[in-house]
């Protein structure tokens, strides 16, 4: 039986990152997509030019539309932009059968940003307490446990209070340390470290949502949680060396011939 996985979150029209990143992921991972568009951006690896948000109303029709007629096994978010619809989304997955996965992406690659001036709050005390797992890098973990959070230290410290939010399973991304690319999982209560090398290379673009779009399909595929990570660290650090060196800016990771394992 063909396992599904559902994403909710912005497009990429240059398809690096977003619900294209998403849905290129799922695929390799033998996992079919679906999709509901939040939010339309103008950008490409050069940088966003303009964010359009979409009516809670208009996403929520998705949502149902998709859910009555393919149930994923596994859901994930990425940006959803206004507190109005992150507050809509929330109340939707208190009726979800199935886990959600919260990456909760409040700035892209360029600096842009993708949330509202009060959705993260939002996000924070709504959305975190209907996940199953939520996946913030460095900044947004700073910003969803209200600390500094600026090495190892810090990450796990700032991944125990996050769960305190009501969320069992927490994924602090390192990518932004220094020497290597450690992440680290609490996970009910006990804390996982996942390394790998440091890879020196500008093409970064939508690594964020491929990370957890690769965990999703893993849980979609029936694994358990720390080795769908252990394998979606692999998966996104390949995809990250064997980057196409597409576009004149951060370009985006490889999703055409990176296989997972």
């Amino acid at each position: 039986m063909t396992s599904v996985a559902l994403t909710i979150a912005g497009s990429d029209p240059s398809g690096g990152a977003g619900l294209q990143a998403d849905l290129k992921t799922f695929h390799q991972h033998g996992v079919y997509g679906t999709s509901v568009v939040t939010l339309l951006t103008v950008q490409n690896t050069c940088g966003v030019e303009a964010v359009h948000y979409l009516e809670p109303r208009f996403v929520l029709a998705q949502l149902d539309a998709v859910l009555r007629d393919i149930p994923p096994v596994v859901a994930k978010t990425g940006a959803l932009g206004t507190a109005a619809l992150i507050e809509a989304l929330a109340e939707r997955a208190a009726m979800f059968g199935f886990p959600l996965i919260v990456d909760p992406v409040m700035i892209s690659k360029h600096g842009g940003p993708l949330i509202d001036r009060d959705a993260a709050a939002v996000l924070r005390d709504r959305l975190l307490p209907r996940a199953r797992l939520v996946t913030p890098n460095m900044y947004e973990a700073a910003a969803l446990a209200e600390m500094e959070v600026n090495d190892l230290p810090a990450m796990e410290k700032a991944a125990a209070r996050i769960a305190l939010r009501g969320v069992p399973n927490v994924l602090v991304k390192g990518g932004r340390l220094k020497d290597h690319a450690v992440d680290v999982l609490y996970c009910d209560g006990d804390l996982h470290r996942f390394a790998a090398p440091r890879i020196d290379t500008p093409h970064t673009h939508g690594t964020g949502c491929v990370y957890s779009a690769a965990i999703t399909a893993r849980l979609a595929r029936g694994e358990e949680l720390t080795a769908a990570v252990q394998a979606a660290k692999a998966f996104v650090t390949a995809a990250i060396r064997t980057a196409p060196q597409l576009g004149a800016g951060c370009g985006p990771t490889n999703m055409v011939d990176v296989r997972a394992r």
